[in-house]
């Protein structure tokens, strides 16, 4: 048997950047997809909760052992807060659909860029995809995707 002590050294293994961009694109798309049902079904959430606070505060029944019962401005004001809440997560999960479409589709490239910037906000699942994601996007191989000058999917 004979051992060498220095094998000859490996080729380097050359990666494709196109297919590495193609990939990112892809889970990009697909993680937005999934925000965008997390707001959807934060939607859902903030319904009951809005039926749950209006069912308390419209029971008579709750109030009639205290000396002073709140007023009715003061659910009033609760319902400006759940439309407010209400039309955000709307459109969070719209734009998070959309943009999870026009990653996909290599499309609208700051519309997503605009978006991963809102997704920050969202703490902890939106912060990171929208690093994630403008990371990715602002790559140059990514933007040459996008205008179309790169290799189509």
């Amino acid at each position: 048997m004979l051992i060498v002590d220095n094998p000859p050294p490996l080729p380097p293994l050359y990666r494709d950047q196109r297919v590495v961009d193609q990939e990112h694109l892809k889970l990009l798309a697909i993680f937005h997809y999934v925000v965008a049902g997390l707001a959807f079904a934060m939607i859902g959430f903030l319904v009951l909760h809005f039926m749950m606070m209006r069912m308390f505060f419209d029971n008579p029944e709750m109030w009639k052992d205290m000396p002073n019962p709140p007023p009715h401005q003061f659910f009033a004001m609760f319902k400006w807060l759940y439309l407010i809440m209400g039309s955000f997560m709307i459109f969070y999960a719209i734009g998070n659909l959309l943009s999870g479409l026009w990653i996909r589709a290599k499309k609208n490239r700051m519309f997503s860029l605009v978006m991963a910037g809102l997704n920050c906000i969202q703490i902890p699942f939106g912060t990171v995809l929208g690093v994630f994601t403008i990371v990715v996007l602002v790559r140059d191989s990514v933007r040459e995707l996008y205008e179309g000058s790169g290799v189509p999917s």
